[in-house]
């Protein structure tokens, strides 16, 4: 694909993974990027959790209530629009550093180049429109509910530090009611779902093609 300026000559294609928390949505993330990267692509891959607003914009979002991680407020979603924004024209980006174990955002990281598939994952991407819109596939990671909640016990306790009653409350308090009001509903919007993530060969196997196939056809198409 040809870059002119800095931007690229065609639109870049953006994958979104959607799941609920511990679906294996990034997971299906990472394992599509090596996949692309085997085919000759060189995905760019985003996720939403980096794009957590800055703790103390969180903190007036809830007005002195417990915060909930899983709610749109919590979220920087007009820098992640404008980001995908950018992507979609082949610019340049600098993604947020975010901190989980501090929950604030600590920096930004270098500039990331454009690229012909930029691959997204997160818990809202489907529910808003701001950012939905922006996609040109959706998938959806589907994966039993008792599942979900033994891997979040498990990242958040050996990754994140969090103690076992923690991770339960927050689970109980907000992250089953997010789910049920937000990720679940935007099921509806997929093009592709993908029943127990990434261990599901098969539709790897036909999100990969449709990519490259996609990717192919546009860039066989002449520049006037």
């Amino acid at each position: 694909m040809e870059v002119k300026g800095g931007v690229m000559a065609d639109r870049p294609m953006l994958v979104g993974i959607v799941g609920g928390s511990g679906s294996g949505k990034t997971s299906v993330a990472v394992e599509l990027v090596d996949r692309l990267q085997r085919k000759g692509l060189s995905p760019l891959l985003l996720d939403m959790d980096a794009y957590y607003a800055p703790l103390e914009v969180v903190k007036g979002r809830f007005d002195g209530r417990p915060i909930n991680w899983d709610h749109p407020h919590a979220f920087d979603l007009e820098l992640m629009a404008a980001h995908l924004g950018a992507l979609h024209r082949g610019e340049s980006i600098r993604k947020p550093k975010y901190d989980f174990t501090l929950s604030d955002r600590t920096g930004w990281e270098e500039p990331l180049p454009p690229s012909r598939v930029v691959i997204l994952e997160g818990l809202l991407l489907f529910a808003l429109p701001e950012l939905r819109d922006q996609l040109d596939m959706k998938v959806f990671v589907d994966t039993d509910a008792d599942i979900r909640i033994l891997r979040r016990i498990r990242r958040d306790t050996h990754e994140r530090g969090r103690s076992l009653e923690s991770v339960m409350d927050q689970y109980e308090a907000s992250v089953r009611p997010m789910h049920l009001e937000f990720v679940e509903p935007s099921k509806r919007w997929a093009d592709l779902i993908v029943p127990t993530g990434v261990e599901n060969l098969t539709a790897m196997e036909v999100i990969t093609h449709h990519i490259c196939s996609r990717v192919i056809s546009q860039e066989a198409v002449p520049h006037v």
